[in-house]
């Protein structure tokens, strides 16, 4: 049985406020594991990024939504410990 994640495994997003109720698996299921901003049809939408950049992204949109600095970067600081990061 997959394990059930409550954030997504590579951006840290909660899974429950993803509009569109997860990433999507290459055989059309949803994704327990990953949301829909970062996996789609079984494949990472940015490939290329490093945790390094997805905790800048990540940031950058937090402090768009209004959070200060320093809150953006507690919610981020996690990121480089999450599943994607983490296969090596």
């Amino acid at each position: 049985m997959e394990k059930t994640y409550k954030y997504c495994q590579s951006c840290g997003m909660p899974l429950k406020k993803d509009e569109k109720g997860g990433g999507t698996n290459a055989d059309g299921s949803k994704s327990t594991m990953y949301c829909s901003l970062c996996y789609e049809n079984g494949a990472f939408t940015r490939p290329d990024m490093t945790a390094h950049d997805m905790q800048k992204l990540v940031k950058g949109k937090l402090k768009e939504m209004g959070f200060p600095g320093f809150v953006a970067g507690f919610f981020t600081k996690g990121i480089p410990k999450l599943e994607r990061w983490n296969q090596g």
